[in-house]
């Protein structure tokens, strides 16, 4: 293949493709530890220039936090962490020649960055995440604006506050769904959205933009194909938010299966029209194409790596996959371990670990999933979720303040793990200086 990967001769080659939550913690451990004692060579393939954590696109699609402010360069992650990053997506694997193929990248204006490359491995882990399982409904491609990236939820910020400004300086009134919002799936992502919304669009129209009546003129609706919202938590949890969401004033539908998203708003199975300018689509996640057909790999339904309790692929054990693009089981439960941003990150640090035995010629230890529980920010309002307990494995109910700052501990973990203590403390104060001579929510 043309663009042949050069590795140093002699060293053990870990190849990392993806660099979310999962492989950016992964190859940033391992270039701490295996590269910078020159034991293995580490390389994080990526396909984008900059890391977010996933949990945070919600309030960057609100507009409640500067996503500028959040971002992490690979390139100089890289730099400071032992380990080599390279531009580019994965679109095929030869595991026989035991490479990994990556597409051509462009610019903007449909330059050649990088032509197509082949990185070769000892060991491979895949963690490319997973995309929006949009299950074919018609219009959503066009019309909705899915929330796996960055560049999707700062497009989706745009849009709300160009249609705040439009709608203050057009010459008629505000037209019915003109600032409206469905979003369509109530997951964590869809919930904590429209909390979220609620909040920052009256800080939008508060910057002047008097003629758009908040309570009469934005409303925002969230809709549900399950009977409960949050269906994959408990039921307190979705309860006790579902009674927040509605005294906010969201609409919140619950067993309403979409048919079609058009541009005039969304349409329910049995005719019912939502008017909404503005659709969200968060509904269902699956892993992306590439890996439905990955040179014999095995893949369940939703396009995940079947994995055995080693994080080791089924069909090969030199590939290992982890994150949300990997069908993990878990012992004494018939679904496998859940795609939660606690599973990434104890994926990331038991598969560290192995691969270090694997170095030294020693069978990786199984993978166990420990549930630390669930939490649910409704932004500036409350944070409501469960711990559970180590011992008896009962859930502890939990809410607002003390909920709010173990949900905030969840990112320092993160930001922890891939930067370390100072560089965390030092990114917060220079965050929370930042924010007191800037406007409450992004306008722009």
């Amino acid at each position: 293949m043309p663009g042949a990967d050069a590795a140093a001769p002699g060293k053990h080659h870990i190849v990392v493709v993806g660099g979310g939550a999962a492989g950016l913690e992964l190859a940033t451990r391992l270039g701490d530890t295996l590269g910078k004692r020159g034991l293995a060579e580490i390389t994080l393939i990526e396909k984008t220039r900059t890391h977010l954590w996933k949990p945070l696109l919600h309030a960057v699609a609100a507009g409640s936090i500067n996503p500028g402010e959040h971002e992490l360069n690979y390139l100089a992650q890289a730099h400071w962490h032992q380990f080599r990053y390279r531009f580019g997506e994965m679109d095929g694997l030869d595991r026989e020649k035991k490479q990994v193929h990556i597409a051509a990248t462009h610019d903007e204006e449909g330059r050649e960055i990088t032509p197509p490359r082949a990185f070769r491995y000892d060991t491979l882990v895949i963690a490319v995440g997973s995309i929006t399982n949009d299950f074919g409904t018609p219009g959503v491609a066009r019309f909705a604006v899915p929330l796996e990236t960055t560049e999707q939820a700062i497009r989706f910020n745009r849009r709300l506050v160009n249609a705040c400004i439009h709608a203050h300086s057009q010459a008629g009134a505000v037209r019915p769904g003109q600032l409206h919002v469905a979003i369509i799936g109530a997951g964590a992502t869809g919930t904590e959205l429209a909390a979220e919304l609620h909040r920052t669009a009256r800080e939008v129209v508060a910057y002047g933009l008097d003629r758009v009546d908040v309570e009469r003129d934005i409303r925002i609706v969230l809709i549900e194909a399950a009977e409960r919202i949050l269906p994959a938590l408990p039921l307190r949890i979705s309860e006790t938010t579902r009674q927040l969401l509605i005294r906010l004033g969201v609409d919140v539908r619950t067993g309403a299966r979409v048919e079609e998203v058009t541009e005039a708003g969304v349409r329910l199975a049995g005719g019912e029209v939502i008017p909404s300018e503005l659709v969200v689509w968060s509904a269902g996640v699956k892993a992306p194409e590439v890996l439905r057909d990955l040179d014999g790999l095995e893949t369940n339904r939703n396009n995940q790596l079947v994995v055995m309790p080693t994080l080791q692929t089924s069909r090969d054990p030199d590939i290992f996959a982890i994150g949300d693009c990997a069908a993990c089981p878990r012992a004494g439960y018939p679904a496998p371990v859940p795609p939660r941003a606690q599973a990434a990150h104890q994926q990331a640090s038991h598969l560290r670990k192995q691969l270090r035995r694997r170095l030294r010629g020693e069978t990786p230890e199984p993978f166990v999933y420990r549930d630390f529980g669930s939490l649910v920010s409704l932004g500036e309002y409350t944070t409501v979720g469960n711990l559970m307990g180590l011992l008896t494995g009962k859930g502890l109910f939990i809410e607002g303040h003390f909920a709010r700052l173990m949900y905030r501990s969840l990112y320092k973990m993160h930001e922890v793990a891939v930067q370390g203590v100072r560089k965390t403390a030092l990114g917060s104060l220079a965050r929370g200086l930042s924010r007191r001579g800037e406007p409450v929510v992004k306008l722009h």
